[in-house]
């Protein structure tokens, strides 16, 4: 079987797969995925089938089996003087992308190795559901690049057009095919981790502040819709990893009612998520597997929040800057995603295509965080300033549980930060 095939054939594997898991586990939420459960049966499934269909994608684009597909080059003599080879034309004669960081991370926010790898893990996905009537003329790699080029520069379709040469509906659709694909068929790359997973990464978080047990960080992002806005929830690991995301909730609400309306909350409620948690005890407190968070979010046994307005240089202001040190990786991740050009002005369209926007970028961001491809991620996060945390609703004995919970990490916190001391 040659490489092309055999790419295919994976891609439609994993695709299949994921359309059975869709009907036997049904979400509420494209965009969500948070049933641990499921999570710990298929995490190595999915990363076996994905392993070996990088592997194919990657035979596919070897140089005999480019030879057997109509793609344009340029020669030495189609490029100006001192711009070096081409890796493809974008159609006009003055328009085209060299092979280079700068320019891949310019049109793309990708380099040039991960676009290679993207196209041949989407090029079957990307090439099957052409319109009947009128099914496109259009290589893997143009249509990848249409639709990274509004995700990445967030150009309008009569931009693009002219940029690559085809109508504004061959652009739109190029786009929106590039999304319902990732969202589709790769949305597990933004799935809730199991509890091996999960264990890991509380390590590296007790590793870089002191607190033990915590699984992820979770924040809300609004992003500007016409005159409007919408939210997006994430949970957001130690690697800047996003481990959950649902998008759509109308921007006007609080974070607490956006997090009160997610399957997050429920399955979390439920037990669906930390359900194999077995806690650590800290002076006679169970401290079980918790989020940290900041802003609307009240103080919850499974959700860790600083202190209003601490004692400077108290236990409790410890405290707050370790919560702010595990939290970094949420600012980045969040940072990272507005750097995505279709993310960060307002975006013209409808809900759905917003949302599906958000998604793929979503993806796209773990994507390149596994290939250690930074080119998408904001370097500079100075003009990031975090809102104080508001924990002053009336929750009962879930509250003063949670605080018991708080106040035996501050103690833990506390130990770790006089150990560090006296190393010194």
């Amino acid at each position: 079987m040659n490489p092309r095939n055999l790419a295919a054939m994976l891609s439609s594997l994993i695709a299949q797969l994921l359309l059975l898991i869709t009907v036997i586990f049904p979400s509420s939420n494209p965009l969500s995925i948070t049933n641990s459960s499921l999570s710990d049966f298929l995490t190595p499934l999915l990363l076996h089938f994905l392993s070996v269909s990088e592997t194919s994608a990657t035979l596919s684009l070897i140089p005999f089996s480019r030879c057997k597909r109509k793609r344009t080059y340029f020669s030495e003599s189609d490029v100006p003087a001192g711009e070096g080879l081409t890796r493809f034309k974008l159609g006009r004669p003055d328009s085209f992308i060299r092979r280079n960081p700068d320019c891949f991370k310019k049109f793309f926010n990708i380099n040039s190795s991960t676009f290679d790898w993207l196209c041949g893990l989407l090029e079957p996905l990307l090439e099957c559901r052409d319109p009947a009537d009128s099914p496109l003329n259009l290589a893997a790699e143009t249509r990848l690049g249409i639709g990274l080029f509004r995700l990445a520069t967030g150009a309008n379709f009569s931009d693009i057009s002219r940029r690559f040469s085809v109508s504004e509906s061959v652009a739109k659709f190029c786009f929106k095919q590039l999304c319902r694909v990732l969202c589709t068929n790769f949305r597990f790359w933004v799935g809730f981790l199991n509890s091996g997973e999960l264990e890991s990464v509380s390590n590296r978080f007790e590793s870089i502040s002191g607190i033990p047990n915590c699984c992820g960080v979770l924040c809300c992002v609004r992003f500007k819709v016409n005159e409007e806005s919408i939210a997006a929830q994430l949970v957001v690991d130690s690697s800047s990893r996003i481990i959950s995301i649902i998008a759509g909730f109308r921007g006007d609400k609080t974070d607490f009612q956006v997090l009160n309306s997610s399957t997050l909350f429920q399955d979390i409620e439920k037990g669906t998520i930390f359900r194999n948690s077995q806690g650590l005890e800290i002076n006679g407190v169970a401290v079980p597997q918790f989020l940290v968070g900041n802003g609307d979010y009240p103080l919850l046994n499974w959700l860790m929040l600083p202190f209003d307005d601490p004692v400077s240089q108290s236990n409790e202001e410890n405290f707050n800057n370790a919560i702010n040190v595990m939290r970094l990786p949420s600012v980045i991740a969040v940072q990272s995603l507005r750097n995505w050009g279709v993310l960060r002005e307002p975006i013209e369209g409808e809900i759905k295509t917003v949302v599906a926007s958000i998604g793929a970028c979503s993806i796209l961001h773990n994507m390149l965080l596994s290939r250690d491809d930074y080119s998408a991620f904001c370097e500079d996060l100075n003009d990031y300033s975090s809102d104080k945390c508001k924990s002053s609703l009336n929750l009962g004995e879930s509250k003063s549980v949670a605080c018991s919970i708080r106040s035996a990490l501050v103690t833990k916190v506390t130990k770790a930060t006089e150990f560090q001391s006296q190393k010194q």
